[in-house]
């Protein structure tokens, strides 16, 4: 019997014995508005059974394993496979053995030791389909993550024992927020050296505000960790063999027993705040059976009792033909076609584009529609992923998760059958914070380098290239410098492509701080046709926290300027800010106001009115007071105590903000903002200052505007490289 939430949503935070020796279980409970577990979402038609129906979508989970970097996600999932028998062997996920994790298949990620692309796999538990993907960890392939978790239903959020909730922990909790999905957490490596699972429960609820409690006790610690009390079940368990594949049940060991109690009371109390029939009978005294908590001890089993099906999670799509109104998906396979391709990769035949199925059936040799394009395509081949293998199949059905190939289209397209026109919200993308000029060492590999660029962009929307207008050279941008020296680096052993790099450049950005007024008249006469547009109207900074860069607004009233004209005003405007008379950098968070104008009935024409847009922002842009924004990163760094003063004093030279400054064991745990353009060999700095025991990570937190006396530097730096290429 599943606990009753009412219509509450719940996430729970569970463990079990899938890496070495079992980590701790807890119980989360929060409220989530839009995807209710509801089973009320199956369509009935008369020509199918019902019953059928709701027995094959219960039968199905997909799932993520989410974490910061080295809390043994992927070893995680190496055990799931193995447990489930997908895999016959286990191995190291830095890939000391020759072999590296299943998950981790290419040769940089068995390298570092580190996961760069999410890979899907799937598994079978107890006659349960469960589909998994495994998603990187480091903050600079944070794209992999939130398009796994747009299109997940539930997933397992892995806690270091050691480590506790990390800056990438608090990242991850906020993306799943996002897409509101349920979650599980794993809290891992209770057998290393200052294991503490209780600092992990504290830290999940102030840090990750996880309305949570333990669900299991562990037996010893360190080293002298053996097993595990379940609180629900009130059994102990003792795991045995060389992968801990054999667990033996007995009862609570007696000088745990009020330890277990205690803690027991603490789950119940916990449960019955979102549970009221629970909370009557906790209130009036009356036993608690362990049905009534339904716990089970193996994470798979959690994630069948305590993750939704699809069925059980209300996705919704925008029609297209009713303005974008929200409809409702059934999530089974009656009904029309609605797919989203998430993921884009260059396969062996092709791109090889991966599927979630949110209604009905998709076939080999179907035609589906890309409903952000228009085009019919047909299905050459349809495969289900593990890792980097792929098993073809004939069809798939809603829940699923597959891959086709042949089918051209852009990572967050929509596909339906032709019947309707509906389309998935997209996920979001963050902008890239970091750049670097890149070119061929040989002219001669200009083909497979410009190839290597468009392949990735395709796959990786944060991945961006462009042209440097001054300098003609290759512009590279991604979230940092791992994620650029990635790319390099495949580039290099992928396509055979030696290629220079140039000093990493920050994305800045220029905005403006007060309200300026514009009034300019384009008027050329060249013989025939002139040209003859005026614009009026002004400037001025967004509100703060806008969702928008740029907007503009005609408040003209009458036919001044003929409304046919406006787009290219509006045009002209845009066009105008993407280099900004600072440091040409883009322009963002202004607003642009239209108040009045001037047309003539011969020469007025769209390139007037856009000249004339392009020249006034030109004029009043200045008067504006414009100021250079950089973006500020959330650093978080660990290093033993003693060393504290040399890195707080280095954040300091680096024009950091420091807002935490926490204990943890013997480490010190500093939280700062720092311009990224002061984090430049960062790494190698902190190694030298903490003789090599410092760990930090870093991402993207906003823009902030840079100090007078930086603007002033960048702002003549700016000016002088143009004097020079002049």
């Amino acid at each position: 019997m599943a606990i009753r939430l009412s219509k509450s949503s719940f996430t729970r935070l569970l463990h079990t014995n899938l890496s070495s020796p079992s980590p701790l279980t807890l119980l989360i409970f929060e409220n989530n508005q839009n995807r209710s577990f509801s089973a009320s979402n199956l369509a009935r038609k008369k020509d199918a059974s019902e019953s059928w129906v709701k027995e094959t979508m219960e039968k199905i989970r997909n799932i993520g394993i989410s974490a910061h970097i080295d809390s043994g996600k992927t070893t995680l999932t190496e055990r799931v496979l193995y447990y489930t028998g997908k895999i016959h062997e286990i191995h190291e996920v830095r890939g000391r053995d020759g072999v590296g994790a299943k998950m981790d298949s290419m040769d940089l990620e068995r390298e570092k030791g580190i996961t760069i692309q999410s890979a899907a796999t799937y598994c079978t538990w107890k006659d349960y389909q469960v589909n998994i993907i495994d998603t990187p960890g480091h903050v600079d392939f944070t794209i992999e993550v939130e398009r796994a978790l747009r299109v997940l239903d539930g997933a397992i959020l892995v806690l270091c024992s050691v480590g506790g909730v990390q800056s990438q922990s608090i990242t991850v909790d906020r993306q799943m927020r996002r897409y509101e999905v349920p979650r599980l957490a794993f809290i891992n490596k209770l057998d290393r050296m200052g294991a503490d699972p209780w600092k992990v429960l504290n830290q999940a609820r102030s840090k990750l505000r996880h309305h949570s409690a333990a669900v299991q006790v562990p037996i010893g610690m360190e080293e002298d960790f053996q097993g595990l009390v379940d609180l629900v079940q009130m059994k102990a368990y003792f795991f045995h063999g060389s992968s801990g594949e054999n667990i033996v049940t007995t009862d609570i060991p007696a000088d745990m027993e009020t330890l277990v109690a205690e803690k027991r009371r603490e789950l119940i109390e916990t449960v019955s705040e979102v549970d009221d029939q629970l909370a009557e009978s906790f209130l009036s005294d009356e036993p608690i059976s362990s049905n009534d908590l339904d716990g089970v001890q193996p994470l798979l089993d959690g994630v069948i009792s305590y993750l939704p099906c699809p069925t059980e999670v209300c996705n919704y799509a925008l029609d297209q033909n009713k303005n974008e109104d929200k409809a409702l998906l059934s999530g089974t396979p009656i009904g029309p076609l609605v797919a989203l391709a998430f993921k884009l990769e260059e396969g062996r035949f092709g791109q090889l584009t991966y599927l979630r199925i949110y209604e009905g059936v998709i076939r080999k040799g179907d035609f589906i529609t890309n409903i952000n394009t228009g085009k019919k395509i047909k299905i050459p081949r349809l495969v289900r992923m593990h890792s980097n293998e792929m098993k073809d199949i004939q069809e798939a059905h809603a829940g699923q998760i597959v891959a086709v190939f042949g089918v051209d289209c852009a990572s967050g397209d929509t596909f339906t059958d032709g019947s309707v026109r509906y389309t998935m919200t997209s996920m979001n993308v963050p902008e890239p914070v970091m750049s670097l000029a890149l070119s061929p060492v040989s002219k001669d590999s200009g083909g497979q380098f410009s190839k290597a660029l468009n392949r990735f962009q395709r796959e990786d929307p944060t991945f961006r290239v462009g042209l440097d207008a001054e300098s003609g050279q290759t512009i590279i941008s991604g979230m940092g410098e791992l994620h650029l020296d990635i790319y390099v680096e495949r580039i290099r052993r992928e396509y055979k492509v030696d290629a220079t790099i140039g000093k990493p450049r920050v994305n800045f950005r220029e905005t403006v701080t007060q309200r300026a007024t514009f009034d300019y008249l384009h008027k050329k006469q060249t013989g025939g046709q002139g040209q003859y547009g005026r614009v009026c109207g002004y400037i001025e900074p967004l509100p703060e926290g806008s969702s928008t860069k740029f907007e503009f607004e005609n408040m003209i009233i009458g036919q001044t300027i003929p409304s046919g004209f406006i787009p290219a005003i509006e045009k002209g405007f845009k066009e105008a800010s993407n280099s900004g008379s600072l440091i040409g950098h883009p322009v963002e968070n202004i607003r642009v106001v239209l108040t009045d104008g001037a047309a003539h009935a011969v020469d007025s024409s769209e390139l007037a009115f856009k000249l004339a847009s392009i020249y006034a922002f030109r004029q009043c842009y200045a008067v504006a007071k414009p100021v250079i924004l950089e973006p500020v990163m959330m650093v978080e760094l660990k290093a033993p105590t003693e060393f504290q003063g040399p890195v707080t004093g280095d954040i300091n030279k680096r024009k950091g903000l420091i807002v935490g400054n926490d204990q943890d064991g013997e480490d010190c745990v500093v939280t700062a903002h720092v311009p990224l353009n002061n984090m430049f060999g960062y790494s190698t700095a902190l190694r030298s200052m903490t003789q090599g025991k410092g760990e930090f990570s870093m991402e993207y937190k906003e823009h902030q505007a840079v100090s007078q006396d930086v603007q002033m530097q960048l702002v003549n730096t700016y000016k002088a490289n143009n004097k020079a290429a002049e």
